[in-house]
């Protein structure tokens, strides 16, 4: 593989897990499309989020989740939930869950031979006592704002990860970082 780099550098796939893809990985998503945009131009990044449950297949990310991130520039109007498929560990080199519950579901629908890297989001974030970004679906617009500030921390981090690291993320001639 040539490791000239052109306009866009490398090419990396991420996914963001929660359980329903209503709330915290959307909001991860959008989040880093976002901060992507502004902060890591040059890089080429296959963004997606889905839920390990099939509790709202199709629909929009919570309107709570929406308002809170319009309020700061970020459109996840667009977005529609879906569940994590086996194809996903091959279509993306780094899964990033949003907690420990859903690093379990994922690991158990991971097939043996893939490559795919599954972590928490906020391993990314520096140095957080706690590495779950708490659901915010049965609490008050704080826990919304919460998530965002929490996502928005570890967007930097993964953006800044991103562009340091050597090899593209999921390509089997270049063994994951362990």
């Amino acid at each position: 593989m040539n490791q000239s780099l052109t306009n866009k550098s490398r090419s990396f796939s991420v996914l963001f897990v929660c359980l329903g893809n209503i709330c915290r990985s959307p909001t991860a998503e959008g989040v880093f499309r976002h901060l992507l945009a502004l902060e890591g131009a040059t890089l080429d990044v296959d963004v997606d989020s889905a839920g390990t449950g099939d509790y709202h297949i199709g629909e929009p990310p919570d309107v709570r989740s929406q308002s809170a991130a319009m309020q700061r520039g970020i459109d996840l109007s667009g977005l529609r939930a879906r569940r994590v498929s086996v194809c996903d560990f091959d279509r993306f080199g780094l899964i990033l869950a949003m907690d420990r519950s859903n690093v379990r579901a994922l690991q158990a629908l991971k097939p043996k031979a893939s490559r795919a890297e599954v972590r928490l989001l906020l391993e990314y974030a520096g140095s957080l006592v706690d590495l779950e970004v708490p659901d915010p679906y049965f609490g008050g617009q704080d826990g919304f704002e919460r998530v965002l500030d929490l996502v928005t921390l570890a967007s930097r981090g993964l953006i800044s990860a991103l562009q340091q690291r050597r090899a593209p993320i999921g390509h089997a001639e270049y063994p994951a970082e362990k």
